[in-house]
């Protein structure tokens, strides 16, 4: 069983390879490598790395394998050991080539030489690599496609409604048929496993809450009121991953209405789960697990993530009656500082948490106008940021590691998660 260190506290960065300056891997890559570095920073999380889809969203990419080829360095890169690539990677591969054409393989071998080179320059900077998985694929894509037989017909996938939402969320993604999937032994979830586990340390798995129980919708409902929930696999897709795979090193993203049952199997698996500082001052919910007060060693504090605004925004447009709460919440902590914003950088990094991360929009100390995503909005604006050139100074990696070094949080070389 996978154990959750609580002996190296840590601390990293989001920030997507989209928004380097350039949008794509390279140079760049490697300079924010060695920022983080000089940052005292041992993660650095990302989005994940597939194909964009609907909306250039990240999260509903056409292939839970392939990696998009528009992260590329150099597109024209020569390749010689295909063969060895198509066998390494003959699960997924030749059905990705089929969807997405002629040169899709090559381009993914070459994705996995710059990444692998990439990660291996990282792990010898002290720097180690969390992804994130979406939950579910998109529809019509590769993966959709290429196995109907393990997803349902005549439902889709969402949300039901909550104190945002009266309408519930309507997502449209294919669900699994789990019976299906279990008489195949979970083959295609292992496979997504291992993918992982080649590309990075850690992974986010989004929508854990989705393994106990989901919520199913008919297929063209206007909204996802009609849904229901169906119960979930539990463990045993990862069970199954573990047996071939041994180690798993995954991170719960068990955000929204979550149940004791989600929690017991999060604890069984062994498996951190998140807290986050946004969320740890809602007046509707005086305990909820994102007060700082209920924060574990086995969570990942942060900031904020990809759908939520910038701290600094999030500051910026607190209601009157909240921010005292908050201010008084850095009181205690005993945390000083001019900036709003640095100073819940610093809250965060006080947290019992094991890791903290922070948005890098919020290192820089940017408004609601850098914010990654606004959930059910259809805007050119989302998964469109981007760091302006010239804006990691050593000013700012200095900065970073002090406030690193006060919580405790600069590691030793190595991973927090072990056997």
């Amino acid at each position: 069983m996978m154990a959750w260190s609580t002996s190296a506290r840590s601390s990293g960065v989001q920030l997507h390879p989209t928004s380097l300056s350039g949008g794509r891997l390279g140079d760049e890559a490697y300079r924010f490598v060695d920022w983080l570095a000089a940052a005292g920073q041992t993660w650095w999380q990302m989005l994940p790395l597939g194909p964009p889809g609907e909306g250039g969203s990240p999260y509903k990419s056409p292939s839970a394998f392939a990696a998009s080829a528009e992260l590329l360095a150099d597109r024209d890169a020569p390749v010689h050991e295909l063969a060895a690539f198509r066998e390494r990677e003959r699960y997924w591969i030749e059905d990705w080539e089929r969807f997405a054409g002629v040169g899709a393989a090559a381009d993914q071998l070459r994705f996995d030489r710059e990444w692998g080179a990439l990660r291996e320059y990282a792990a010898r900077r002290g720097v180690r690599l969390i992804g994130d998985m979406p939950i579910y694929v998109a529809p019509g894509g590769a993966d959709h496609l290429t196995h109907p037989e393990l997803f349902q017909t005549g439902v889709v996938a969402g949300a039901p409604p909550d104190k945002f939402t009266d309408l519930g969320q309507l997502w449209g993604n294919p669900l699994y048929d789990w019976p299906a999937l279990r008489r195949r032994s979970y083959r295609w979830w292992v496979e997504r496993f291992r993918r992982a586990r080649e590309l990075f340390d850690v992974c986010r798995v989004d929508h854990f809450r989705g393994f106990v129980a989901y919520w199913t919708v008919p297929e063209g409902a206007a909204d996802a009121r009609g849904g229901h929930w169906r119960r979930g696999p539990g463990s045993a897709p990862f069970d199954a991953a573990r047996r071939r795979l041994r180690e798993l090193p995954l991170i719960a993203e068990n955000l929204g209405k979550i149940t004791p049952a989600v929690e017991r199997l999060r604890r069984r698996l062994g498996l951190p789960g998140m807290a986050v500082l946004q969320f740890a001052f809602d007046p509707e919910e005086p305990d909820n697990p994102h007060r700082l007060h209920n924060h574990r060693p086995d969570n990942v504090v942060y900031t904020g993530t990809h759908d939520h605004d910038t701290i600094r925004g999030w500051w910026e447009s607190l209601d009157e009656t909240v921010r005292p709460e908050v201010e008084a919440a850095i009181a205690r902590a005993g945390v000083e500082d001019e900036h709003p914003w640095w100073a819940l950088i610093r809250l965060a990094y006080a947290s019992p948490a094991v890791v903290a991360i922070i948005q890098m929009q919020d290192v820089l100390g940017l408004g609601g106008e850098a914010r990654m995503n606004v959930p059910g909005l259809v805007d050119p604006r989302n998964w469109s940021w981007r760091l302006e050139r010239g804006a990691l100074t050593n000013e700012l990696a200095e900065r970073l590691r002090t406030a690193t070094k006060e919580a405790g949080r600069l590691a030793p070389l190595g991973s927090p998660w072990c056997d």
